[in-house]
């Protein structure tokens, strides 16, 4: 399904494609950037960029990573375990790492899901510096209603990418890019290539990022989890939520 997404469309077939998908879902085009020719492949309208100023930026000092709805937030527990949605999961598993989900301990979560219809960018919620990632293998389950009634474990079963940026007042910060059904791939904007390999890769020296800075997108939706270590506490209430508001109220 990726290829096919990715393969060049005349200008009359993406116009079609494209109209039929914003019907489908209600794509709302309004803040996205302006093309003057036809989407040349589904991919590329489906990581459409937003025009410039489309979102404001909270002065909170963490913000939402993506456009979607935040379903769940909460403490990770001391044994690195987070309950989303009355579901228990590792920190562990979902990162990747014992040490990382170690020092994750005692701080918090937010989970957000990216619909259909949603822009699929993802931004960083802190300012710091990003110096690992870690493509971690996995199934592609979907991850909706039907996923999580049926599938256990589902955010550790499924394909993802974790994100680690250091950050001076809060220490470090997990971004977690989770796959679902046909989101096979899941770039990250820190790497020169447009999908993630598996394993980790070390970004030497690490790069800066900035609050709102984009650091990956999907290639066809998924949902995203941020999870901060000690001291730090998401209370954001769940709901619809754009990229750049504040998941500290």
């Amino acid at each position: 399904m990726g290829r096919l997404c990715e393969k060049p469309l005349p200008p009359a077939v993406s116009r079609a494609v494209t109209g039929l998908y914003v019907r489908a879902y209600d794509v709302d085009l309004g803040d996205v950037a302006k093309i003057s020719v036809p989407y040349p492949s589904f991919d590329a309208f489906f990581t459409r960029p937003l025009r410039a100023g489309a979102r404001r930026l909270s002065d909170d000092a963490v913000v939402c990573p993506a456009d979607g709805k935040l379903v769940d937030r909460g403490p990770v527990r001391a044994d690195s375990r987070i309950v989303v949605k009355g579901r228990p999961y590792s920190v562990a598993e979902l990162v990747g790492d014992e040490a990382d989900a170690a020092a994750l301990a005692g701080g918090t979560f937010a989970v957000v899901y990216l619909s259909p219809r949603d822009y699929h960018r993802v931004h960083s919620p802190v300012a710091g510096t990003m110096g690992k990632v870690h493509g971690i293998s996995g199934d592609l389950y979907p991850v909706n209603s039907i996923g999580e009634r049926h599938v256990p474990d589902l955010f550790v079963r499924n394909q993802r990418v974790a994100m680690f940026i250091d950050t001076p007042a809060f220490g470090r910060i997990a971004v977690v890019m989770v796959g679902a059904m046909i989101v096979g791939r899941i770039s990250v904007t820190a790497l020169p290539i447009p999908g993630t390999p598996l394993g980790i890769h070390r970004l030497s020296p690490a790069v800066p990022v900035a609050r709102g800075d984009e650091i990956g997108m999907f290639h066809l939706g998924s949902t995203v989890v941020v999870l901060g270590g000690r001291g730090l506490a998401f209370s954001r209430a769940p709901g619809p939520v754009l990229y750049g508001e504040s998941l500290l109220s």
